[in-house]
Formats: structure tokens, C-alpha cells, sequence
């Protein structure tokens, strides 16, 4: 039977930490070779009817893991617009959607289950940045300044919690209700204090940890307020069509290292962090390494408790939902939770026929 899952059933259904372990073996196995990621591929266009600049979005995304015997499809058919909050630009997507993963079992080429994913695609992202801080932040990181108040920026929390014994958190977002709704929310789910701040300069400086968890288009971390030692972690990608960027030249002209999630992916959407400062001569190409070689053993970690470091989460990966809906299925399987369709409506019966894929 194939399983389907809604968003509300993947909620606290795995702790953050088994989360982290999950993307950790995904990254650790691409690192080694055999976890393989294909590139992002997205296509815009204008929406037919819609108001100018409102765009139809559709996203693909693919991975597998052979030591989880996983393969994941992550697919969204949505809409896009922009507006402007507090002189920032933002790209939203209005209105309902189609966002599903799709779970291959490796083994038996079987379709386990098809996800909702919206759950999976905060908590994957969250958990990358947890396995980032895991190696990089510093040992003794203890206060964490946060740029952002979203859905995004509760999963990077909980897993920068999860990784490290943070004693405060100072929370930035624009919008002094949501940071202040966030800070209430999260002190006890995190269980750690978490303070709202009236900048995103109060909520970087005297910090161990800085992550921006937004979706603006502009920086909102200048390298000027970062202290010595500190880990810096930014989630946002961008493509071709929207630059967008979280960090400011001084971020990336301070850093000791950066090391991103998918090096191809900078290049193949001229991604604004760091693709046009490539151009530019700020840093090189070669300064650029992977998740997944810091954990073999291919580039190095911190020297020295001075080092800044920057993390850039830079776009989602099939790895990442193979590993997630693996762990999520497993668990859903195993308290009885789900809608089973049956199988046959999935396979396709070759009839002793030759099928060339």
C-alpha cells in the first residue's frame, strides 16, 4: 500500500535531533559518492489572467540515498508574487498549492508514499543548518541572534538548540507583533529565552550563532556587527530570476570559510550570495566547499575560536527529502498513521513487453 501523508500527521512525528542524523547520513554519503543530488530546476512564467509580475511556478527536485534505500521526489506547482514590507522586498506565494514528495523505496523500485511538503521542506532545511552548527559553531556557543520570525525560523532554532546548550536568543523581524509572538511561542517549545530585539544589528552583535531565516531580497546581516568566532548561517537561495540575498559583502569578505550545501547550484542560478561576488573577486570558486566534504574529511572545519565561519544553506536538495521522508514514513508506519491507497494504482505492468525508460 502506498502511504499518504498530510502536513498536520508530519508534525512532531520525529524529534529534531533524529531529524539532524537523518540529514547528516544523506550529506555524509554524498560526501563519500554515493548519495546523488540532482540540480533544482524551476520554471517561471507569467500567470495567464494574473497582474503583471504574478507568476505560475513550478519546482522539481531529486535525490536518493542508497543507505537509507531512499528516493525522493520533492515537486510544487504554486503561484509567486512580490510585495514590499517595511522597504524590503519579499517574494510570497499567495493562495493554496500542489506540493507533494514523492518516497521510492531503492530496493524494489516501489512507490512508499507521497507527503505533503511543506512540513518536510522547513524541517529538512531547519535540520541542514543543525548539521552545519554541529561542526562548525563554536564548542562554547551559548547566545544565538535570529533574523527572522517565520515558520522557517522556528526549525533553525530547534535545531541550533539541538546541537548546542544556548542560554538566550534574540529574535529580529520587522514586524515588532511577530517577533514578540515568536519569542512566547518558542521560549518553552525550545526551552531556551528568547528575547525580541528592535533590530537585526542587536540581534547579531554579542552573538555565537547568527542565522537569517527570511525571505527578503536584500541583505539584513552586515558583516561590521558580527563578533569574532561567530558561525553565521543564511537560508536563502535565489535563482536567476530573483537575486536575492541575507548577507552583506562585509559577511563574506570576514569569513575564514564558507561552506554551502550544493556548490553546482551556485553557478547554475547565478545565486546572489555568492555567484556575482565570485565575478566581482571577492572570494573564488575554489573558496566554495560542501556539506558533504567537511564531513569526509575534504575541507577543513574551524581553526580557531576567533574564525568566523559562514554556512550558506543554499538551496533545497533531493538528498535532503529522501533522508526526510524516509524517517518520516518509518515513524508514521510504525503508529498506524496515514491514508493507504493501494499499489496497483502506481505501477505499471510491462506484460512481458520491453520498457525503455
Amino acid at each position: 500500500m502506498v502511504l499518504v501523508l498530510k502536513n498536520e500527521q508530519l508534525e512532531d512525528l520525529v524529534p529534531m535531533a533524529d531529524e539532524i542524523d537523518a540529514i547528516e547520513q544523506a550529506y555524509r554519503e554524498m560526501g563519500e559518492g554515493s548519495a546523488v543530488n540532482s540540480p533544482r530546476a524551476r520554471i517561471r512564467v507569467q500567470a495567464p489572467g494574473k497582474k503583471p509580475g504574478f507568476q505560475y511556478y513550478f519546482n522539481n527536485i531529486m535525490g536518493l540515498v542508497p543507505g537509507m534505500k531512499s528516493m525522493g521526489l520533492r515537486i510544487d506547482s504554486t503561484f509567486s508574487d512580490e510585495e514590499e514590507v517595511a522597504g524590503t522586498k519579499r517574494r510570497i506565494y499567495p493562495g493554496d498549492y500542489v506540493g507533494l514528495v514523492f518516497l521510492f523505496d531503492m530496493e524494489d523500485c516501489s512507490l512508499l508514499s507521497i507527503m505533503d511538503d511543506h512540513f518536510i521542506s522547513i524541517f529538512r532545511v531547519g535540520a541542514t543548518s543543525g548539521v552545519a552548527a554541529k561542526h562548525l559553531a563554536r564548542a562554547d556557543a551559548r547566545v544565538m541572534g535570529l533574523v527572522g520570525s517565520g515558520e522557517q525560523a522556528k526549525t533553525q532554532l530547534l535545531a541550533a538548540c539541538a546541537v548546542r546548550q544556548l542560554d538566550k536568543v534574540k529574535v529580529f523581524s520587522p514586524t515588532r507583533a511577530n517577533r514578540e509572538r515568536f519569542a512566547e511561542e518558542m521560549t518553552e517549545k525550545a526551552g531556551v529565552e528568547i528575547v525580541p530585539v528592535h533590530s537585526a544589528e542587536e540581534a547579531v552583535r554579542g552573538s555565537d550563532i547568527v542565522t537569517a531565516a527570511t525571505n527578503t531580497v536584500d541583505p539584513v546581516i552586515n558583516g561590521e556587527w558580527l563578533e569574532k568566532g561567530a558561525f553565521v548561517n543564511s537560508i536563502v537561495g535565489g535563482d536567476s530570476y530573483l537575486s536575492r540575498h541575507e548577507l552583506d559583502d562585509a559577511v563574506i569578505e570576514r569569513a575564514g570559510l564558507i561552506v554551502v550545501g550544493f556548490r553546482r547550484q551556485v553557478f547554475l542560478d547565478r545565486q546572489a550570495e555568492l555567484f556575482p561576488r565570485i565575478e566581482r573577486g571577492l572570494i573564488r570558486e575554489e573558496d566554495l566547499h560542501e556539506l558533504g566534504e567537511l564531513l569526509t574529511g575534504q575541507c577543513r572545519g574551524r581553526e580557531n575560536d576567533d574564525e568566523i565561519i559562514v554556512f550558506k544553506n543554499n538551496t533545497g536538495m533531493g538528498i535532503q527529502f529522501a533522508a526526510t521522508a524516509r524517517i518520516l514514513y518509518e515513524a508514521a508506519r510504525k503508529k498506524g498513521i496515514g491514508t493507504e491507497l493501494p499499489s496497483e494504482l502506481f505501477i505499471t505492468d510491462r506484460k512481458g513487453k520491453t520498457y525503455s525508460p
